[in-house]
Formats: structure tokens, C-alpha cells, sequence
């Protein structure tokens, strides 16, 4: 049997492996073992996925079209690799076309004279190969990498992707994705600024024609108006919140009287509204106080929620580099920036070589809301789950009657109320070190029992990024 037929047999081998084990019921496991058995499973995922991305890229090499009629496409009756992959394997358009993109930039490369060449992106695909990392990543980590390369030196790509990579390996695709455009920016800094002028372009909102009594809308969002607007849905679904925009009819159905075993009757008021409803009055609510606000300005209005933009100053000042706003992972050009700074202002918060939130010394037991803010600008929201900041109060690192903990910002971290109330009942251990907080995961969880960094903060990120490409 040939190489590659040898490799086939075994993948057959190991899927039998695996049928045989698929239906075992998993509600005798332990948390412990069911955890284990879940980063076990996504473990030999990733190493799927370099399969997957392997045999796509492959593929996508065969239907070039220089081959003619012998193009893979071609022999199936279709147009494009990605079909062939779509019709071979039953997945979604979508991830067929992910899979030739990430794998044709993993695939060993050669010259025309037959020379063999390493990857376009030689670290991801070694990774990929280990199954360090996934699809999910690796999609990302290309996009925004080939994105940056008509500007930046191969060894700034290579720098990047490095890092990337080494993310990956212990963070989320989602935050994979957030550093990957952070390095794109770092690589391009006249990239945002023509990205800011498109988007701007491209806004709309489209309003339909009535059906029934209802009125279908959709639309696309500039990046600071999306962020205005999930501060306001942020605000609306924290935990706690009194609720807004309340209509007559919804206030009534929510309000029962409820007498407690003293004979004393209270009222008591439960939101009957889903998710969905509560952000249409959130929509509507605005823009009946819009309508009726009045604007320093002909056809100006107040701005009605607040927002968080994360720059450096110098960024600032000179109108040069990106910003990023909190609720919109795509960051925007420095002109935007300043353009919220004019009509609103600004805080400044000095921060340390690690992109740390230096320390204001107080010593009372709750955070002030400066330190909760400055808060904000570091973590970025809960750094155990990623809520919103809006959702989030601070906590102490180490805690202040137990361990004595200081109320100062490097010794405090964003935590959403579940999180907040779980943190103690965990078996993950949290510290500070250089001024962010880390954690370390069980065994189990992570073998190599290692601090890991917490939290989506844009700020390590941007001062990160200025020390390693200075």
C-alpha cells in the first residue's frame, strides 16, 4: 500500500475507533472527567482540522486554472475548489471556501522548476500539524496577515505570525482574532484610516413595507454607532438594571403584589420582555428622546450613551495608528478617534511598559469609579468569560479581608456577578503578574501549568505591539 493510501486506512482505523466510543453515555462522568474528556476531544479536533485544511488545500492546488480540463472542478461539473470540497464533504459553503483559503496557505509551495518551498505561512502550518491550532484561528490568522503583506517585510509578518500562533495555542479564535487585527493594523498603519472611509460609504439603513401590522428593517452599522448602540443594549441587559422604555402594557403584565410571611404586601416587578423586545425599546425609546432632544446645532443631537476608545496618546495627538472602541472587534483609525475626542473628550490613564493601569493608591474597601473605569480600558470586560464592561464590578485579586488585598487597580480585576459569585468556588487559581491578571488552570486542563494572561484588553496589545516593531 502507498503512502498516502497507508494514510487513508488509518484515518478509517481511527474513525472505528472513535464510532465505537461516540454513543457511551456521558452522565456517569465526574465534572472533572467530563472537562478532561472535552479538551481531549477538541485536542484531536485541531489535529482534524489540519487534515481538513490539508486535503482543501490540496484541492485548491488541483483546480487551478492553468490545468484546463483537467481542473478538479471541472471533472465534478462545478466552478470553483471550494465546491468540490462542499460536495465531497457536506459542509457549508461558507467553511468549504475557509478550509482552501487557510489550507492553500499551509500547503508546501514550489518553484517552477519543481524547487520545494516551505508554507506561505511556514509557523501556522507546523501548528496546524501538531494540532496546536484550529480552523477557527487559523482563518483568522491568514485574513488579516495577507491583508498587512503589501506593506509590511516578510520578517514582520513572520514576527507576527509567531505571535500568533503562540496565542492560539492557549486563547480562544476569538481573541486570536482580536491580537490578529491589532497586528494588521501594527503592520499597516495607513490600512484604518481608507477602512474608516469605506465603512462610512457603506452604512445604510433599510426599511420594508408592511406586513400584517409589522414593518421589517436591517441595515449595516458604523463601528462607533454599533459601539453606541451595544452600550446601550449592555446597559439594558445587565443584571440589576431598572428597566427602560417600558411600555404600559408591559409594565402592568410584569408588576405583582407579593405579601411575605409577616403579612406585609409589597410590590414586585419581573421584566416580561425577551432579549429581543427589551433591544427594540432600547431602539425605539432612543430614537422617540432623540427626536425630541435639541442639538447645539441644526439637525444635531446629544449623545445618548457612553463609549470607551482605547489609543495611545501619541496615536492621539499625531492622528496616526488605530484606536480601538469597546464592543467592535474591528479597530478604527486614529481620525475617528479624534473625532470622538473633539465632540466629547477625553480621560487619560497612564500606563506601565506591560500596558498595565499604574496604581492610585487608594485604600477603601470598594473600587471608585475611576479605578472601575481604568478597569474597563485594561480587562476590557469580565476576564473569565468576557461579558460586557457594563455588566462587570471589580474584584479583588486578592481578597481584601481574607489576604488583606489592597483596593488598588493592580490588584483588581473586571468580573461579570456569575462569574464574580463562581470565582471562589473554582479550581483555577488567579494572580497579578506585571500588573494583569493571570490564571492558572487545573491539571487537567492545562498540562503545562502555566500563568496564563486574562482578559480581552486592547492596551497590552497596542503597547505590546509598538515595543516589538520599534
Amino acid at each position: 500500500m502507498d503512502h498516502i493510501g497507508a494514510i487513508a486506512d488509518t484515518v478509517r482505523q481511527v474513525r472505528e475507533q472513535l464510532a465505537a466510543v461516540a454513543g457511551a453515555s456521558l452522565s456517569a462522568a465526574s465534572d472533572t472527567e467530563l472537562c478532561a474528556l472535552t479538551v481531549a476531544v477538541e485536542d484531536a479536533g485541531r489535529l482534524l482540522d489540519g487534515l481538513r485544511a490539508g486535503t482543501a488545500g490540496e484541492i485548491g492546488d488541483r483546480s487551478r486554472h492553468g490545468l484546463g480540463s483537467e481542473a478538479l472542478p471541472v471533472r465534478f461539473g462545478l466552478k470553483r475548489a471550494s465546491q468540490v470540497v462542499e460536495r465531497l464533504t457536506r459542509v457549508s459553503p461558507a467553511e468549504a471556501a475557509r478550509r482552501v483559503s487557510v489550507g492553500t496557505a499551509v500547503r508546501p509551495r514550489a518553484h517552477l522548476d519543481g524547487t520545494p518551498l516551505p508554507p506561505e505561512h511556514a509557523p501556522l502550518a507546523a501548528a496546524m500539524a501538531d494540532g496546536q491550532v484550529g480552523i477557527d484561528a487559523a482563518s483568522v490568522i491568514v485574513r488579516c496577515l495577507d491583508q498587512a503583506r503589501d506593506t509590511a517585510t516578510q520578517e514582520d509578518i513572520e514576527l507576527a505570525e509567531t505571535a500568533l500562533v503562540e496565542t492560539a495555542a492557549h486563547c480562544t479564535a476569538d481573541e486570536v482574532g482580536i491580537q490578529a487585527r491589532a497586528w494588521r493594523e501594527a503592520l499597516d498603519p495607513d490600512g484604518a484610516e481608507p477602512r474608516d472611509e469605506r465603512i462610512h460609504r457603506k452604512r445604510a439603513f433599510f426599511l420594508g413595507r408592511e406586513v400584517d401590522g409589522l414593518t421589517k428593517f436591517s441595515g449595516v452599522l458604523t463601528p462607533v454607532d454599533a459601539a453606541l448602540l451595544a452600550a446601550a443594549f449592555n446597559e439594558a441587559d445587565k443584571p440589576g438594571n431598572a428597566p427602560r422604555f417600558l411600555s404600559d402594557v408591559d409594565r402592568a403584565t410584569g408588576t405583582t403584589l407579593v405579601t411575605d410571611e409577616s403579612g406585609e404586601t409589597s410590590i414586585q416587578f419581573v421584566d416580561p420582555r425577551s432579549r429581543e423586545q427589551r433591544h427594540y425599546d432600547v431602539v425605539t425609546g432612543l430614537l422617540g428622546a432623540g427626536v425630541r432632544s435639541t442639538g447645539a446645532e441644526p439637525g444635531g443631537m446629544r449623545s445618548k450613551a457612553e463609549i470607551t476608545a482605547i489609543i495611545t496618546l501619541d496615536d492621539l495627538r499625531t492622528g496616526h495608528g488605530v484606536g480601538f472602541i469597546d464592543g467592535v472587534d474591528e479597530p478604527v483609525s486614529a481620525a475617528t478617534v479624534q473625532q470622538l475626542v473633539c465632540a466629547n473628550g477625553y480621560a487619560p490613564i497612564l500606563l506601565g511598559d506591560n500596558g498595565e493601569v499604574l496604581m492610585l493608591g487608594q485604600t477603601q474597601r470598594l473600587f471608585s469609579p475611576v479605578q472601575v473605569r481604568a478597569l474597563r480600558v485594561r480587562d476590557g470586560g469580565c476576564v473569565n468569560c468576557g461579558a460586557p464592561p457594563g455588566w462587570c464590578d471589580a474584584h479583588h485579586v486578592d481578597q481584601w479581608i481574607r489576604d488583606d488585598g489592597p483596593t488598588d487597580i493592580d490588584n483588581g480585576v473586571l468580573l461579570c456577578q456569575d462569574c464574580h459569585r463562581l470565582i471562589h468556588k473554582n479550581a483555577f487559581a488567579m494572580k497579578m503578574i506585571d500588573g494583569r491578571p493571570h490564571v492558572l488552570a487545573p491539571p487537567w486542563f492545562d498540562p503545562e501549568q502555566k500563568w496564563r494572561k486574562l482578559g480581552g484588553a486592547r492596551t497590552q496589545m497596542i503597547t505590546s505591539l509598538h515595543k516589538r516593531l520599534a
